[in-house]
């Protein structure tokens, strides 16, 4: 992922690097965006006229969307003025075994992730992990597993207790997933026997800290797919 992006360029005007986590439609023409940026955490927009065919923003205005965006920021909300978008995830976003969980990571981060806090490292996480997912190579759900232990680690909802009694692999993979940078962290296979072990003491982590379902993972749930 590139690295941070310069924020002030004048006449009210910001510029974030950052990805769209969500977008909705507002009115006849317009969108409300919900971007995680490296500069101002996670920012709410509006993007007027987003939904006219001839919008200059209407490409951009969508999830899974990574880029640069000038915002107008006024008294109490932000408005998209331009966009230059470097990556659409298209490798995600057009397969149906890879898009469910897509947008699971994207609410995921959304529900980790605060207005004008350091998001740097949540966005770059996502980010890695979305690029993991189109990987032939990588089970997939070893990525979703990586990618909700880092990010519950990175937010302090860890409990050592729920992890306790793991041994040989599933435990070096443990400390793999808390510890190694982002960029390496989808770079590794775990056996049946240990990835059941790992998963199961990250169900109970999360179980203790995160009470709700996303919207995704109902879907994930509910439609026959085999993640491979």
């Amino acid at each position: 992922m590139p690295g941070r992006l310069a924020g002030d360029v004048g006449d009210n005007l910001i510029e974030v690097t950052g990805l769209v986590l969500s977008a909705a439609p507002v009115g006849e023409y317009d969108k409300r965006v919900v971007i995680l940026t490296c500069e101002r955490g996670k920012l709410h927009a509006f993007a007027k006229g987003a939904r006219r065919p001839n919008s200059p923003l209407i490409g951009g205005i969508r999830p899974f969307c990574f880029g640069a965006f000038t915002l107008y920021e006024g008294r109490s909300s932000y408005t998209v003025k331009q966009l230059s978008i470097t990556n659409y995830f298209e490798e995600v976003t057009s397969k149906v075994e890879y898009v469910y969980l897509g947008y699971y990571f994207l609410e995921f981060a959304d529900y980790y992730s605060r207005e004008f806090g350091d998001e740097f490292s949540t966005l770059k996480l996502l980010y890695q992990a979305l690029r993991a997912l189109s990987k032939e190579s990588l089970d997939n759900r070893l990525v979703r597993l990586v990618f909700e232990l880092r990010m519950m680690a990175m937010n302090g909802d860890f409990d050592g207790d729920c992890f306790r009694g793991l041994t040989g692999a599933a435990a070096y993979a443990l400390d793999f997933i808390v510890n190694t940078p982002v960029e390496r962290l989808f770079t590794f296979a775990l056996s049946e026997e240990a990835f059941a072990a790992l998963s199961q003491a990250a169900d109970r982590n999360r179980s203790r800290y995160i009470n709700r379902t996303f919207k995704s993972e109902e879907v994930l749930n509910s439609i026959n797919i085999t993640f491979s």
